[in-house]
């Protein structure tokens, strides 16, 4: 297959035990593939799923509902906070 040229074909090395990497380039050939492609197809989708379930916060109807009436109605700032507000820098 031919390859497609980069402008930037940026490399990654890691150290592997060579049991897993044995494990890895069996796996890759039964998908009739390259260890590279393997290794990245699959590494993308978990580091896809990975940022997914960092980055977005599924709330319940009744945890939503306080985090709306929350913002409607915020209560107000205790020592803690006015302290923590104080103690900010001037400039950001």
């Amino acid at each position: 297959m031919p390859q497609i040229p980069l402008e930037n074909n940026d490399r990654m090395a890691f150290r592997i035990a060579p049991e897993e990497k044995i494990l890895l380039i069996r796996a890759a050939t039964l998908q009739h593939t390259n260890l590279t492609e393997f290794v990245i197809r699959n590494v993308i989708s978990i580091a896809r799923e990975v940022i997914e379930e960092n980055e977005n916060l599924l709330l319940s109807e009744r945890d939503s509902l306080y985090v709306l009436n929350l913002l409607d109605s915020p209560p107000a700032p205790n020592a803690k906070l006015i302290a923590a507000a104080f103690a900010m820098p001037k400039k950001l």
